[in-house]
């Protein structure tokens, strides 16, 4: 199944439309998809049995962020060893964890304000939460998934680099840095989960592209490494790093400006078209 969010409200896209899913449930539940996310299993398996009404056409351009409010964003650099490569690392022996601050969190058609500074993209897979957990083995891992995403870490490199240790979150996480959907999928709905192309496009010219199959860390591995830590929740989202091709490790580098067009895709779970704006004086 595929849940977006549509005019502040949960819905079910299908074949024709969507599915307002607080009226298909006669309330059962609500508009809010946090609160479906909360209820996961619950509605899993209300939705799998129910005979859905006809669905209402609507606008790509309408769907907001399908997990609008997350407790918690992680997000890992250098999955991907030609990411690591680029950026002067050896691949990393364990996960290496930031976060993106939620306030970042849009849509899949935000248009952004680009700040001062240098502004890249990282095309990512994320994984969506299902269910609270804590300690959660890797060979369990896929259960406490409720679907996956398309994600950007758009990232400000100046602030992201600046200090020693660099900070990385807060670079990370300007206004609309963390577009996110259009849909949050079930893993059933891929051939095969841990293995889906990706690819991202800057005005049409094709700047990442890779399979998910070849990162370094897989979702039940990350999932398992910040379980052992951190008790997760449903609607966290795990940003799973990005593959080589971002803009400060290209020669001559390259940065997002305005009227820049993004496109980010993912196979089965869909595409983020991003715009970019100057900073408003």
């Amino acid at each position: 199944m595929r849940l977006a969010t549509l005019a502040d409200r949960a819905v079910l896209l299908v074949e024709g439309g969507a599915v307002d899913i607080a009226t298909a449930s006669n309330g059962r539940f609500g508009t809010d998809p946090m609160a479906v996310l909360d209820d996961w299993a619950e509605f899993k398996a209300w939705a799998e049995k129910t005979d859905l009404p006809a669905a209402t056409p609507f606008r790509t351009i309408d769907l907001t962020a399908p997990v609008p409010r997350p407790r918690q964003v992680f997000a890992v650099a250098l999955n991907y060893r030609p990411h690591a490569a680029e950026a002067g690392h050896v691949a990393p022996e364990i996960p290496l964890l930031f976060t993106k601050f939620p306030s970042c969190i849009a849509g899949p058609h935000a248009e952004v304000e680009l700040p001062d500074g240098n502004v890249d993209w990282e095309l990512e897979m994320v994984a969506v939460i299902g269910r609270a957990c804590h300690r959660v083995p890797a060979d369990e891992a896929w259960e406490a998934v409720a679907g996956l995403t398309v994600g950007q870490d758009l990232s400000e490199r100046r602030l992201q680099l600046t200090g020693k240790p660099a900070q990385f979150s807060l670079g990370k996480s300007y206004p609309r840095f963390g577009p996110t959907g259009p849909a949050l999928v079930t893993p059933d709905e891929l051939a095969d989960r841990d293995d889906v192309a990706i690819e991202c496009l800057l005005n049409g010219e094709r700047v990442q592209a890779a399979r998910t199959s070849e990162m370094i860390f897989s979702v039940p591995q990350l999932i398992e490494f910040i379980s052992a830590v951190c008790p997760l929740y449903p609607g966290d989202l795990i940003f799973t790093g990005t593959p080589s091709g971002v803009g400060n490790r290209r020669v001559p580098q390259r940065f997002l400006g305005p009227d820049d067009v993004l496109v980010s895709r993912i196979e089965g779970l869909g595409e983020l078209r991003q715009t970019f704006r100057s900073k408003r004086k």
